[in-house]
């Protein structure tokens, strides 16, 4: 073969590949390195729960665990490496570490600079307190598939506890209607077990008050009675509807609108008191959210019921003044959803002079609406007295009063670390520990 034949047949065409491969290569780094300086300036560097670390004398840059996570671009290439480039919308999802040819990942919660308190749980679901299980999100497992594992799973550990309720006693309470409390009342009834289902807003738990038509991304999973479950990607409507077949079709019935207020020891079980009644269990199964329940503002007039802490349906608001307070992610995305509503006067008041954790595209969001005249935007602001009517604030340090007919509060939520301490379940700091 002469040097020409080879030039032509060979030589040029790997070339012409490599050049291409180096060419997305670079492509794919320049956009990973963007999304990252982005999450850095908007305060989002920090993942809120279980997420992948990477090895980098391990790692090759295959690109495996970028294709193999669902969440979108929360992965990306950095310097030929893997890398977390949105970590705040990491979700734990843990196809990355399963993709990984290498074995370079690993699944960790917190970080060095941000720990993460969790409760201890043993394989089980026992926790350190003899009876009192816990099962979903709040032991640091946030997906829906997972919940519904962990809540039949943490069920069979409930039946196979020695032993009886004493008379009078349930065989469990189970704290939480979300999908690990349903899927573990589902077995409870399998078991034929003695049990109450308590949730403090209604059925379906966090996922009730997700936005209208938000996607809710889940996996096959086993819920006892029904079967195997496959859904892959669901609008929050068709999940609810579906939780709500399975309790009719089913029998299963769940308190809604009933918060436990506190769980103590009594005669070899727990009395767990909530808002509206009393109950004695042999055993107790957690099955809430980490973001436990919403922060209130603290100011007269909360108590109204023109005051919510979610925006589920910005369409019900048409025609209507509303006040939406807080400087997160969740707020700014009711206020600019608000803001696109017919006839909807939307005012969005934040404590603080600059959105410090909010993405950029929710802060453009906002700036549009703001300049386009549908958003009336007051930072340095705080709300002190709510009135059927109308609203009062103070704006650097200027009292204000608006025409108001409904307030949207999206000041977070109060983990419910002091709750699950005060009944004695032990709680660790990870940074960046499994």
């Amino acid at each position: 073969m002469d040097y020409y034949t080879f030039l032509v047949f060979y030589a040029l065409p790997m070339l012409a590949i490599w050049t291409a491969y180096a060419v997305r290569r670079r492509r794919v780094e320049a956009l990973s390195i963007a999304l990252l300086d982005e999450a850095h300036a908007a305060g989002l560097s920090e993942p809120p729960s279980l997420h992948p670390i990477f090895d980098t004398s391990l790692c090759i840059g295959c690109k495996a665990c970028i294709e193999a996570c669902p969440e979108g671009r929360i992965l990306g290439l950095i310097n030929g490496k893997a890398a977390l480039v949105e970590p705040a919308n990491c979700i734990g999802h843990g196809a990355c570490r399963t993709a990984c040819p290498r074995g370079a990942i690993s699944l960790v919660f917190g970080t060095e600079k941000r720990g993460v308190d969790l409760p201890h749980v043993a394989p089980d679901f026992s926790t350190n307190v003899p009876g009192i299980f816990i099962a979903g999100e709040l032991g640091g497992m946030g997906l829906i598939r997972n919940a519904i594992e962990q809540g039949r799973q943490a069920m069979d550990s409930i039946a196979a506890r020695k032993g009886r309720a004493a008379t009078g006693f349930l065989d469990v309470c189970i704290v939480g209607g979300g999908p690990a409390g349903i899927s573990a009342s589902l077995a409870a009834i399998e078991r034929k077990l003695r049990f109450v289902t308590l949730e403090q807003d209604s059925l379906g738990g966090t996922v009730a008050h997700f936005p209208r038509g938000k996607v809710v991304m889940t996996a096959p999973a086993t819920l006892a009675i029904v079967g195997k479950v496959r859904f892959k990607e669901v609008s929050k409507e068709k999940l609810l509807g579906f939780w709500q077949k399975v309790a009719l079709d089913t029998g299963l019935e769940i308190n809604s609108q009933e918060r436990v207020t506190s769980i103590a020891p009594v005669d070899g079980g727990f009395v767990v008191t909530s808002t509206k009644s009393t109950y004695q269990a042999r055993s107790v199964l957690l099955a809430i959210g980490r973001r436990g329940t919403p922060r209130r503002l603290g100011v007269p007039g909360e108590e109204s019921t023109k005051v919510v802490y979610r925006l589920s349906d910005p369409g019900q608001y048409c025609e209507q003044h509303v006040l939406v307070v807080g400087g997160g992610d969740s707020a700014l995305e009711a206020a600019a959803s608000l803001s696109e509503q017919r006839g909807t006067v939307v005012t969005l008041s934040y404590r603080s002079a600059a959105f410090a954790r909010a993405k950029t595209k929710n802060r453009k969001r906002v700036e549009d609406a703001e300049a386009a005249g549908r958003l009336r935007l007051l930072l340095t602001s705080e709300v002190k007295a709510i009135h059927p009517d109308r609203v009062d604030l103070v704006h650097r340090d200027v009292p204000i009063s608006l025409r108001n007919h409904a307030v949207i509060v999206c000041a977070g939520g109060i983990l419910p670390t002091d709750f699950l301490r005060g009944i004695g379940i032990l709680i660790e700091t990870k940074h960046g520990t499994a």
